[in-house]
């Protein structure tokens, strides 16, 4: 994790996870690092960002369609316009998410994905006012890989939708991302490490900037 943390300080929605999947009744494991550094919100409501550690599986129900699960923890900070800075510290965050595989050869795949990030840090207090807040991430997306001298690049398209969730005492609000920037690209490679583990960096533009960095393991 200490490692993770490192690369992802120095770089740049829900990570896709990549293209590649686990075959039916196989099981795939490992810990992510995930950093949203910016995501605009709706008519003016500042932007957002958010730090998330996870444990995560994927189960495949079959060679082509797999499940995704996650648990861990996240936090968030929120900038409003003309405003200091909310800092709700880390609590539970978990996700979940369905890959199917619609296309593979020896070295090429396509996949579709869903994933959905739900973060819940902790309340915080400004002055005397209590601050909560909760984080939902979706997206939807369509990704092309190639295995390239032993590495397996990918890079595709997504559409996602942030939504911060934020409660004042009892006036609660739901705030959405800014919809003119909800579609953005995503790049990645898997990253062999022997024959069961790999590591997988994936990075986000344009609707948002965020960066994933996971270790993982074939069981």
């Amino acid at each position: 994790m200490l490692i993770m943390q490192f690369f992802v300080s120095s770089a740049y929605a829900a990570p896709c996870y990549g293209t590649r999947m686990p075959k039916a009744k196989e099981l795939f494991g490992g810990t992510q690092s995930h950093v949203i550094f910016k995501r605009y919100l709706e008519e003016g409501w500042g932007e957002i960002r958010s730090t998330q550690y996870f444990l995560m599986f994927s189960y495949g129900i079959f060679d082509w369609l797999s499940l995704d699960l996650k648990g861990g923890a996240g936090n968030i900070k929120q900038r409003p316009p003309a405003s200091d800075e909310i800092d709700y510290s880390s609590s539970f965050a978990g996700g979940y998410g369905l890959r199917l595989k619609f296309y593979d050869s020896k070295k090429s795949s396509m996949v579709f994905g869903f994933q959905h990030i739900s973060v819940h840090p902790q309340k915080t207090h400004l002055g005397r006012v209590k601050h909560a807040a909760i984080l939902d991430d979706w997206q939807f997306s369509l990704l092309a890989s190639r295995e390239v001298m032993g590495l397996t690049a990918y890079a595709g398209a997504k559409w996602s939708r942030l939504d911060y969730i934020h409660k004042v005492e009892e006036d609660r609000k739901r705030r959405m991302s800014d919809l003119t920037k909800d579609t953005g690209l995503v790049v990645g490679c898997d990253i062999p490490l022997g024959e069961k583990f790999w590591f997988n960096l994936e990075g986000q533009l344009i609707d948002t900037e965020a960066l994933s960095l996971s270790l993982n393991y074939s069981f």
